[in-house]
């Protein structure tokens, strides 16, 4: 059974960072396209990162030049550093599998495995 659990988020203000993780466990890590996914109240999902095809990386245009994705294969582990964050960042943030590899960035419907999710709350 393959399970993603996330830690890292809270509370920052505007301009400030924070750094997310995941754990996959259950499998091997390599066989899967990862990603975060991010939704706001009221909003849609939104896909805000992934790594797909083994290494290729995809932002959303909201978080370019401020939000890094990365991972650590050995660790079975997928990060995302999140700098420079502003107030329409607030969101709680699901970790997101898909055991495949993708040959384009995965939508938030591709994925197949989430996390329970991790509040992001940036203030003014």
């Amino acid at each position: 059974q393959v399970q993603l659990v996330e830690s890292g988020g809270g509370s920052v203000q505007a301009g400030g960072s924070l750094r997310l993780s995941c754990v996959l466990s259950g499998d091997t890590y390599g066989r899967y396209s990862m990603g975060w996914v991010r939704q706001a109240p009221g909003k849609e999902r939104e896909g805000v990162a992934s790594i797909y095809n083994g290494y290729d990386t995809y932002y959303a245009d909201s978080v370019k030049g401020r939000f890094t994705i990365s991972q650590d294969a050995p660790k079975n582990t997928l990060y995302l550093q999140m700098d420079s964050l502003k107030p329409e960042d607030t969101a709680i943030y699901y970790c997101a599998a898909v055991r495949a590899w993708w040959l384009r960035p995965p939508k938030p419907e591709d994925f197949t495995y989430w996390g329970q999710g991790t509040q992001v709350t940036v203030s003014s």
